[in-house]
């Protein structure tokens, strides 16, 4: 066997600078982290009795990703649903969310009973869509490319509860892991090719859900370079919002004016969670841009004549009785300090459940208020 030489002193020496100086570096560029909720351990370890089933894993799609547009045949404000077209896309995108559904349930039922099975069933999901390298079609419209990006959010959110769990579930699966995150991290690159270099004008709340998306999975997969690029996209979103707290290209969604503003809060206030977790604080980005946002939404909610004046058509509200489209308030009252009124509201909208964010956010922001995350 070869034997190592003594190191002379002088190289010596140079060789502690290098690791010094090797060190510094690493530990600046810290390993990237979400919100400390995330680390929350399984609930309850269970056995005995299980009626558990994983049922078959959605077909991986892996066809051009062109689809219709609910919208089709609307004018500019793409307000008006065509019911044939949107049953069309429902129809032809089926599997792609009952993976988004899929995943985001079995890992909230995995986070509160244990059940290897649940986990299993979790990542053989992803991991066969991964294998077949399912969404990364180069044939899309704007339509495939939303769901691109939509698809990455909802699985690499879901699949974060399982990577920084304090109970470790990842740790006799890393081979799985390695394969889940290196699909997350093509998606992602490409999702950055979909939405980048858009003229302002273009730049809305799909823009702000991609980069959710990418941000969700720089932290899965530790990247420095896709959580840059969300942190940018999110300062581009800030400054949109103008000084009465709207954003022009939701305003002109008229009747779904309102829906749409509030539909942007989801992924700005995710974005600025995560980058206040890894020390970038973008709660001051154009003035407060983001707390000057859901204060109009808010009050909007409340009365919509304002957007029912700026948007040119009463509101449609149908979208805002539906509690889960607040769970944007989660990570926004962990970043601010909401009033009472907005409390109440919060509590009597607990607990938030949406696979777009990765399952249930109550557990992970605000545990002690959610009242009903056995069901």
């Amino acid at each position: 066997m070869q034997t190592r030489k003594p190191m002379r002193p002088a190289l010596l020496s140079l060789a502690i600078v290098a690791t010094l100086a090797w060190g510094g570096t690493a530990s600046a560029a810290a390993p990237l982290i979400p919100p400390q909720g995330y680390s929350a351990p399984i609930e309850k370890m269970k056995t005995g009795d299980n009626d558990f089933r994983c049922g078959p894993v959605p077909q991986p799609y892996t066809g051009s990703l062109v689809f219709r547009s609910k919208y089709e045949g609307s004018d500019k404000a793409r307000a008006t649903l065509n019911l044939r077209a949107e049953e069309a896309f429902r129809d032809s995108t089926k599997d792609i969310t009952d993976l988004e559904r899929g995943v985001s349930k079995v890992v909230m039922q995995y986070m509160r009973d244990g059940r290897p099975e649940q986990l299993d069933c979790a990542l053989n999901m992803m991991t066969t869509w991964a294998k077949a390298d399912a969404l990364e079609s180069q044939d899309y419209n704007h339509t495939g490319k939303s769901m691109r990006k939509w698809a990455l959010g909802s699985l690499s959110s879901a699949y974060l509860r399982l990577k920084f769990s304090d109970s470790r579930p990842l740790a006799n699966h890393q081979e799985q892991a390695r394969e889940i995150e290196a699909w997350f991290s093509k998606l992602a690159d490409q999702v950055i090719v979909d939405w980048s270099n858009l003229p302002l004008e273009k730049i809305n709340n799909h823009s702000y859900w991609a980069a959710w998306s990418v941000m969700s999975t720089a932290v899965a997969t530790n990247r420095r370079d896709l959580f840059d690029w969300a942190v940018k996209e999110f300062k581009v979103a800030a400054n949109q919002v103008d000084p009465q707290g709207f954003l022009p290209n939701e305003v002109k969604r008229r009747q779904r004016a309102l829906a749409y503003h509030n539909y942007a809060l989801p992924p700005l206030a995710m974005i600025a969670s995560f980058a206040q977790a890894n020390g970038v604080d973008l709660r001051q980005e154009n003035n407060g841009a983001l707390k000057r946002l859901a204060d109009r939404v808010l009050e909007g909610v409340r009365d919509p004549d304002e957007f029912a004046a700026k948007g040119g058509e009463k509101q449609d509200m149908t979208d805002l009785k539906k509690d889960p489209k607040f769970a944007w308030l989660e990570p926004y009252c962990s970043l601010y300090n909401c009033d009472q009124q907005v409390l109440e509201e919060k509590h009597e909208k607990q607990p938030f459940k949406t696979f777009r964010l990765g399952g249930d956010l109550t557990r992970v922001y605000d545990p002690s208020h959610d009242k009903d995350h056995n069901k």
